[in-house]
């Protein structure tokens, strides 16, 4: 959670859109809150490595569907920077193959672009202290309605990796899956809310994971989610 980290002062924000208008709405919405910053615009997807490195924001707000780039391989590259910043991937639709690729690459967090202002400025507070933007049921909502060939191989694999957790990690991974927050998880594990972020960061660090969106996610693939096998 690198982000959380480095920050001082107002939230850093990069919007990376093709559209003009909707880089203007996100100026406009984001703009009015006193502690976030839109610290640059890139209406190029190719843009975007460059503009990270020369603005370093806290959150990348970018539109997954731009022309002349790939935006899931932007993502990949911007994980790997030893400081990056959170993604937010914006979409119109919310059955989308490429928005949860996107957040199985990395991403923190995914908006539709039809999302009320409020929310918006609320999901970016979010990211920035290293919350997902994603609920469990909007989770099994896009899961549900992407087929998904490699299913089995993906259980296989995420059944695999919670089995190398302790219990308690294990007991973090799937109340992280399920939406809870730390507190909350605190109380129902009898843990304060730093052993429950202790146990969160192992659980990243032994699964090779980013960020709590990805835990739901494999969370999710191993069927433990409720109303799963």
């Amino acid at each position: 959670m690198a982000t959380v980290a480095r920050m001082s002062g107002p939230v850093g924000v990069l919007i990376v859109d093709e559209d003009p208008r909707s880089r203007a709405g996100l100026r406009l919405v984001l703009g009015a809150a006193a502690d976030l910053r839109v610290v640059g615009e890139a209406g190029d997807g190719a843009q975007l490595v460059p503009m990270v490195e020369r603005h370093d924001p806290d959150v990348v707000l970018m539109d997954i569907w731009m022309s002349a780039w790939d935006g899931l391989a932007a993502i990949v590259v911007l994980r790997e920077r030893p400081d990056p910043p959170e993604v937010i991937v914006l979409s119109a639709a919310d059955a989308d193959e490429r928005v949860l690729r996107a957040l199985r690459a990395g991403a923190a967090g995914f908006l539709r672009k039809d999302t009320p202002a409020a929310e918006v400025v609320s999901a970016v507070r979010r990211v920035a202290r290293g919350q997902p933007v994603l609920s469990p049921a909007v989770t099994r909502r896009l899961v549900a309605r992407v087929s998904d060939s490699d299913r089995d191989r993906r259980r296989a694999v995420a059944r695999a990796g919670l089995a190398s957790l302790t219990a308690r990690e294990h007991a973090v991974a799937v109340a992280v899956g399920r939406g809870r927050g730390d507190e909350e998880i605190g109380v129902l594990l009898f843990l304060s809310v730093a052993q429950v972020e202790a146990h969160v960061a192992s659980v990243l660090a032994k699964l090779g994971l980013n960020n709590r969106v990805q835990i739901t996610l494999l969370v999710h693939d191993a069927g433990l989610l409720d109303g799963q096998g």
